[in-house]
């Protein structure tokens, strides 16, 4: 029999842990009330010319600023696996992998950068991004330059 999860733990999830999956799990964003940015480095993104079978890869860097809710990393390294042995161009899955964390995430701001490496003697840059109708970002902040320290020395 199952044992229940103890009430500071989250249920295991339905999919094997080491599956390439196309779900992304969430959680609940631990500060839902500040904008704070989310930067995932996915350096080892690999995918398949539809046209040639060749493989390509990506580095994939994605730039968030959450809501209510936060992709789960090992979903998401998971989500990413789930590419390796499929054909897609690089815009089309660029687009699709926005897509995909908007619908499970609603995130307030979205930006992914893919660098796709050299092709043919062509590198290629997609960068995609959804806002949600209405949030603005906050004005940065500009803070003035102070000298370096030396202590006694200087």
């Amino acid at each position: 029999m199952a044992r229940k999860p103890r009430t500071n733990e989250r249920p295991l999830p339905p999919n094997p842990p080491t599956a390439p999956s196309k779900e992304l799990h969430t959680f609940a964003n631990p500060a839902p009330g500040r904008d704070y940015l989310i930067q995932f480095q996915v350096p080892e993104f690999t995918c398949h010319c539809p046209l040639t079978g060749q493989p390509d890869f990506a580095h994939f860097t994605i730039d968030m600023v959450p809501d209510q809710l936060c992709v789960e990393l090992k979903s998401l390294k998971m989500y990413f696996w789930s590419y390796r042995n499929e054909g897609a161009f690089h815009e089309k899955v660029t687009n699709t992998i926005l897509e995909d964390i908007v619908a499970a995430t609603a995130p307030r701001y979205l930006r992914i950068t893919a660098k796709w490496y050299v092709r043919g003697g062509i590198y290629t840059n997609v960068v995609v991004e959804h806002r949600r109708k209405g949030w603005k970002p906050a004005a940065p902040v500009e803070l003035p330059a102070l000298p370096a320290e030396r202590g006694l020395l200087g």
